[in-house]
């Protein structure tokens, strides 16, 4: 087991990392050559950027049992037929349960803006999130040993 962050959206990686410290838990995190992210416990793995670039790197890595954190929908319903367990960056679980929802809510209002309507914008983070996130990722952590 490992834990992949697709690192050109994710606000938590040192959380991540102190988690996966503890549980001696390699991380890998990828992003593109339009961001600066330095660890000294993960490995980064920089890839060109173009559209889903750093999508495909993360794909093409995961294996059973690996934990992916982004909060790309696409992403994650990628990832789960490979059986990796996929969670956000606010700690929301991605499922087979839940993951078809969320694409449909994606593609609706995808629509409403093509159409030159307004969709609500994403919440801030909040600590709850940050709660949640630790709470959850410990738990997949726990699933997985």
């Amino acid at each position: 087991m490992k834990i992949i962050i697709d690192g050109d959206a994710c606000p938590s990686i040192s959380i991540i990392e102190e988690i996966a410290k503890e549980s001696k838990i390699e991380v890998l995190i990828y992003c593109d050559i339009n961001h600066y992210i330095n660890s000294d416990y993960s490995t980064v793995r920089i890839v060109d950027s173009g559209f889903q670039n750093v999508d495909m790197y993360v794909i093409n890595n995961t294996e059973e049992n690996d934990i992916v954190i982004t909060q790309d929908y696409g992403l994650a319903a990628m990832c789960l037929p490979k059986k990796a367990k996929v969670i956000s960056p606010k700690g929301y679980v991605y499922t087979d349960n839940n993951i078809d929802r969320l694409l449909e809510e994606r593609h609706l209002s995808q629509k409403i803006r093509r159409g030159g309507g307004k969709t609500p914008n994403p919440k801030k983070r909040s600590g709850e999130d940050e709660v949640r996130l630790v709470e959850n990722l410990k738990k997949l952590i726990e699933k997985n040993l």
